[in-house]
């Protein structure tokens, strides 16, 4: 498993980079999956898989596909306690998929690319934490 240090300086190195809907290119694009992917690349090197193209509502019309595809490569944590390093999927209502992804820097931190806006670190806040669904780790 990568250190969780080398996972923080690897999601740290995205912020600033515009929000484009399916990019994944350092400094030029990236949505929250986008994110994940280019730090997984940093630390884990080749993508196990590429993700078919998706609409911006995908999640509504596609079911849990996002946490499928997080249980296929990730390990997922026994409770929802975060800590530096670990992805944080977060879904907007309980009853809809789970939508949003993050790197988290800290217990109180995350990265993340969000709709309008750069990647940015971000307090993770009691909204961001009602909302939080699933937390993994990368394996070993």
């Amino acid at each position: 498993m990568p250190s969780p240090a080398l996972i923080v300086c690897a999601a740290r190195a995205w912020i600033g980079t515009p929000y484009r809907h399916q990019a994944s290119l350092k400094g030029i694009g990236c949505d929250c999956l986008g994110l994940l992917r280019g730090v997984w690349r940093e630390v884990m090197g080749e993508e196990p898989e590429l993700p078919p193209p998706y609409a911006p509502d995908w999640a509504e019309a596609g079911g849990e596909r996002l946490l499928a595809a997080a249980r296929r490569h990730l390990v997922e944590a026994s409770d929802l306690s975060v800590t530096a390093g670990d992805v944080l999927l977060f879904r907007w209502r309980e009853n809809l998929p789970a939508k949003h992804c993050a790197v988290a820097t800290s217990a109180d931190t995350m990265v993340h690319a969000h709709d309008g806006a750069a990647v940015a670190e971000v307090a993770f806040r009691p909204w961001w934490r009602r909302h939080l669904a699933h937390v993994f780790r990368f394996p070993a």
